[in-house]
This record gives structure tokens, sequence and C-alpha cells, in this order.
């Protein structure tokens, strides 16, 4: 059982008490974020350029920017938390915070526990290699070594191919090492690879027989909460709607990524 299923299993059990006593939560959930006046959003930290810590020890990107925006349209300060990938959902579940505004993709299982705003983007898995690898296959991958960040769904992937995986706790550190050759090729996202490794300077190519298909992004919030599900669809919506999201984009992706 990996790190993912652990969580999962554990965010179940959590996820079905919280719908047992779905007619209070309904009542409270947004009311009480709303007498607070702050949105708690939750994301890495360590996914640039969607989000991550710059030279201020602020958490910025195209995430952060998101989800201030949804808690500005909504009358709410944001607060931005930053925890590890693999014990996030658990973290939301613990209410910990709000929201997960983190580059999330919805899938099936992740939809038994959490419910999801959006999405707000789309993108494929993609694997990469440094430019020169003698790698250039999908079928030469079961004799190397994978890089993948710890809980995200293409360490589910990779392990569900048999491949011969190392754990990593971001994108910054899965370059770093796929850089320093401690592994062969990377599995993530593509869209976040591709701007990182533009911004980073690193020449890395994707491997082109990889058939996948693309996933969007959501906003991971407690189950139970069509209000404050709602109220965040129309902040969301809104954002998109009157060009706002298309700035944010520019500024931190370098363009639409709908």
């Amino acid at each position: 059982m990996n790190a993912f299923t652990k969580i999962i299993g554990t965010a179940f059990i959590a996820a079905s008490v919280a719908v047992m006593s779905a007619g209070v939560v309904v009542a409270e959930e947004l009311d009480a974020i709303k007498e607070k006046g702050v949105l708690r959003i939750a994301m890495s930290g360590a996914y640039p350029p969607f989000n991550f810590v710059n030279e201020k020890n602020e958490v910025v990107g195209f995430d952060a920017a998101i989800g201030t925006e949804i808690a500005k349209r909504m009358g709410l300060e944001a607060e931005i938390v930053t925890t590890a990938w693999d014990g996030i959902i658990g973290g939301l579940l613990a209410n910990k915070y709000d929201a997960i505004v983190g580059s999330m993709s919805i899938t099936e299982e992740r939809s038994k526990v959490v419910d999801f705003v959006g999405p707000y983007y789309t993108t494929k898995r993609a694997i990469f290699t440094k430019a020169g690898s003698p790698i250039t296959s999908v079928s030469q991958l079961g004799d190397v070594t994978i890089g993948v960040t710890l809980g995200e769904t293409h360490e589910q992937w990779a392990n569900e191919q048999g491949y011969k995986v190392k754990t990593y706790k971001g994108l910054p550190e899965l370059l770093l090492e796929l850089e320093n050759g401690r592994v062969d090729a990377i599995i993530a996202d593509s869209v976040a690879v591709i701007l990182a490794a533009k911004e980073s300077g690193r020449d890395l190519v994707a491997l082109n027989d990889l058939e996948t298909e693309a996933v969007g992004a959501g906003i991971a919030i407690r189950q139970g909460n069509p209000m404050l599900k709602a109220e965040m669809q129309a902040a969301l919506d809104a954002i998109q709607a009157d060009g706002t999201y298309v700035e944010i984009a520019n500024e931190w992706v370098g363009g639409d990524i709908r």
C-alpha cells in the first residue's frame, strides 16, 4: 500500500463521519468561515510556478493568486498554509484549513473523500529526461529509476507500472535529482515541468510515446458543504469571465491553461 492509498483509506473514514452529520456541516461551514473573515487555503509550496516560497518568504504563484482572488470575491482574506503533499487531504479533513488550491488533479478516488470546485486548469501526465539521455521511449522505463513526488497520482501510476520509484517532496527536488543523475526520468504534470525547466534554464525532453489524457486541477473542500462549494464556484466563474483569470495566468504561467 503506497502513501496515497493509506491517506485515502484514512480520509475515507473521516469523510464518512462528516457525511453522517452533514446537516450540521451544511449549516455551519460557510457561516463559520464568513464569521472569521478568513479562508484558509493549503498548498505544498513546492510546485513552481504554481505555488512556491519566494525570496521574501511569501507563498506565491498561480495557485496562490487564484486562491487569494477567490477569497477576495467572497469578501474574505486568504490565509495560505503550506504542508507536505502526501498528507494534504488528511489535513483538510482534520479541519486544519478550508480548501486545497494546490494543483490537485480531480480523480475518482479523491472524489470519494472530498468535493471539488473547478477545474481551474488542465494538464497531462508527462515523463521527462535530460536532453541527450539514451531513454527515448516509455518501453525503456522498466530498467531505470523514476522520480516522483510523494503522494501525487503519478506515484501511484508509476508503482502500478512496476517501475523502480524514488519519491521526493516536490518539483524543485525532482528537477535537481534528475539534473544530478540520481534518477533517470521524472513523472509529473507537463505544464509545471515545462515552465519550471524554462525558468531554471534546464534542457529537458518529454517522452512522446506516453499515452495519457488531459486532467483537470480542482479546488478540494470537505464534503457536505454545498453552499461553500457554490460560492467558491461562483467566484471562480466570475474570475474566468471578467478577464482576471487570464491576467493571473499570463503573469505566472505565460498564458491561458484552461
